[in-house]
């Protein structure tokens, strides 16, 4: 039996297909924090962080790496005027130029002296530019249209983060209950735009499942890995428009088989964590009933409310289907198992992550979260950072000679540096981690992040 060829034929279309966007289609974005300023007509914006510097982040989530994304294969048009640099880049790099995730971003050029709304449309046609690696074009055209509202008056002025933002990790999570405080209907997380004519061959699928389900041996790595992969090759026939509740039964009976191998193959422990994470994932966001249980808003008196999603104490080591999570602004992952920050570079929304009480050890596994234009407050709080050595070898930049200058040790800190200097946080804990009980390290931070106000819980300056 040559199973690879089968599961993908069965879990993957024959091209690539765009799976999620940022802005989404219909979305209303809008650069007040203040309610009242919202026309009511425009009750369901979105409040966009990054509008305040004048800039648009455009997020494209295929469901396979591709590459050839630009000016050609994407079409942009506006009554809005933008700069002129004008390029898709890749956010999740895989090898050769090709990604899953796609970013753009539009730098406004428009004065804006009074509230003034503007439509953005975009559009992919069928395109030989857009190829993925095993050489399949793209031939699912797409057409979006979202609307910016500009406001210029003295809500662009709102601190947001004039006093130390508080997680509350003592009080109960209220899920979301008002559709009308928190747009649901514009944030698509599911993979509405793909198209349901592939080559399924679901009954091929259920007979092998049938098959090893037969075998005597309870304890065959073999066999339970086997029985996983089937399971989820199923799973991904039943997001195509059939039931939910068989889905989520496959999702569980493969959770289960991934339990048992960390038992019983403790040398590849690692790896089995990581696919039971993706697992639970793809389960807990593969519809908006479940997913609006982990979901709320995070409302401040007279402000707009951020989308808050809570995924706490799961036992995640990895974050998958990050395309459902890219309108999320908050976003809570503390006290799980979670050894890098790979795949929130999507994430182009958020402004507040919680990562605190995982596994993090190094300044390196967060390189992810340089990617994230709007990331304003950041809780590393308790993790392994400093804890352990790391690799040295960088290539020197012009923060390392600035380091120099202060006589900060550039070898000590210098994936610190590297990190820093790329955020433009306004909020940062680190507390509980090796590395802030360094003398100097707390000087570092404060020299890398002119913008923080609040590090560790205490006034940065």
């Amino acid at each position: 039996m040559v199973l690879s060829p089968l599961l993908a034929q069965t879990s993957t279309p024959d091209n690539p297909q765009l799976i999620a966007s940022w802005p989404c289609n219909g979305a209303k974005l809008s650069s007040s924090l203040v309610k009242e300023k919202v026309e009511k007509s425009t009750l369901s914006s979105i409040w966009c962080h990054s509008l305040k510097e004048r800039t648009i982040p455009i997020v494209f989530y295929f469901n396979e790496p591709v590459k050839g994304l630009n000016q050609s294969s994407v079409r942009l048009k506006s009554d809005l005027e933008f700069g002129k640099d004008i390029r898709w880049r890749t956010l999740s790099v895989t090898d050769s130029g090709y990604s899953n995730c796609w970013a753009m971003y539009l730098q406004i050029a428009n004065e804006c002296s009074s509230s003034q709304q503007y439509s953005v449309d975009m559009s992919i046609p069928c395109s030989d530019d857009i190829v993925s690696r095993s050489g399949s074009t793209y031939n699912c055209p797409v057409h979006l249209t979202f609307t910016i509202e500009l406001i210029s008056d003295e809500a662009q002025n709102i601190d947001l983060f004039d006093k130390p933002v508080a997680w509350n990790r003592s009080e109960s999570f209220q899920p979301h209950e008002n559709h009308e405080s928190m747009p649901f209907d514009l944030l698509k997380i599911t993979s509405a735009l793909v198209e349901e004519d592939s080559n399924w061959h679901f009954e091929r699928l259920s007979e092998e499942i049938d098959l090893f389900r037969e075998l005597p041996d309870d304890n065959s790595k073999f066999v339970k890995l086997t029985l996983a992969r089937l399971l989820l090759a199923c799973a991904a026939i039943k997001s195509r428009g059939r039931s939910l509740i068989e889905r989520k039964r496959y999702c569980e009976e493969a959770m289960g088989y991934f339990s048992d191998l960390i038992r019983l193959d403790p040398s590849h422990k690692r790896y089995y964590e990581d696919e039971r994470s993706l697992v639970l994932m793809d389960k807990l966001t593969c519809d908006m009933e479940t997913f609006m249980k982990h979901c709320s808003v995070k409302v401040e008196p007279n402000l707009v409310p951020l989308n808050h999603v809570q995924l706490c104490s799961l036992s995640l080591t990895h974050i998958g289907f990050a395309e459902r999570l890219i309108w999320v602004q908050v976003l809570d992952l503390s006290h799980n198992s979670l050894r890098s920050a790979e795949g929130l570079e999507a994430l182009q929304q958020l402004v507040s992550l919680n990562i605190s009480n995982n596994q993090i050890s190094s300044f390196t596994a967060l390189e992810p979260l340089t990617k994230i234009i709007s990331l304003k407050v950041l809780d590393l709080s308790f993790n392994e950072i400093g804890a352990h050595s790391i690799d040295q070898h960088v290539e020197a930049c012009e923060a390392f000679e600035e380091c120099r200058k202060k006589s900060i040790n550039v070898e000590e800190y210098w994936d610190a540096i590297l990190f820093f200097t790329s955020l433009k946080l306004a909020q940062l804990d680190i507390r509980g981690n090796a590395v802030a009980s360094k003398e100097d390290f707390r000087t570092l931070v404060a020299m890398l992040i002119p913008s923080l106000k609040w590090l560790s819980g205490e006034c940065a300056n």
